[in-house]
């Protein structure tokens, strides 16, 4: 039976895990990435279904309700959620799959999955998080000093989390990622599943 991997992948606002993981799937056509619901409202330039599912409150609750959501949080006033059959149906495909979300979310799935890969993004520093915020030029200084005592929060979770990596040269941090997978791809759960004739012939 075909069965993909289940990554997740969390870091505070502005630890560039977004850019990063873009950068990631353009690299690598076996990943797919879970496309999150979400009750906030869409940022300039993103699509609805291809960057999240933007949903109104009353539908997210909805979702929720019928046990729609494999994890789902409420963050910085809006509510997040990822849909269980979309990722069970992708993995069921033989496809590796990438979930972009909060530490919240992260402990959630291992419940369920507790074979999935967790991976913490962390900025260099503090200051370089401020920075990075600041050039965003979405938020207030008032939103974006609320946004840096939530990450120092969420970076205390860090140690729940199977692997660190530091986001301090976007090139090195990508590798880190593709490294991880290439690993976890190649481990001989992973690969006697994945080629369970195969290896019944050899052996």
């Amino acid at each position: 039976m075909k069965s993909g991997n289940l990554f997740i992948i969390t870091a505070s606002s502005g630890a560039g895990k977004t850019s990063l993981v873009k950068a990631l799937l353009e690299k690598d056509t076996h990943i797919k990435l879970s496309v999150s619901h979400t009750t906030r409202a869409p940022r300039v330039g993103e699509i609805d279904g291809l960057d999240y599912h933007f949903v109104s409150e009353v539908q997210f609750l909805a979702i929720l309700e019928k046990g729609g959501f494999l994890e789902s949080a409420h963050v910085h006033g809006a509510r997040y959620g990822t849909s269980q059959r979309a990722v069970d149906e992708a993995l069921a495909a033989g496809f590796d799959v990438i979930l972009e979300i909060d530490w919240q979310g992260a402990a959630q799935v291992r419940e369920i999955y507790p074979q999935s890969v967790s991976i913490f993004i962390l900025p260099p520093s503090i200051k370089t998080l401020e920075e990075r915020l600041n050039y965003r030029g979405q938020d207030s200084q008032e939103v974006i000093a609320k946004r840096v005592a939530a990450a120092r929060d969420e970076m205390r979770h860090l140690v729940e989390f199977d692997y660190v990596t530091i986001n301090d040269d976007f090139e090195n941090a990508l590798q880190d990622l593709m490294a991880i997978l290439r690993a976890q791809r190649l481990k001989t759960v992973t690969q006697v599943a994945r080629y369970q004739d195969l290896i019944q012939k050899l052996t």
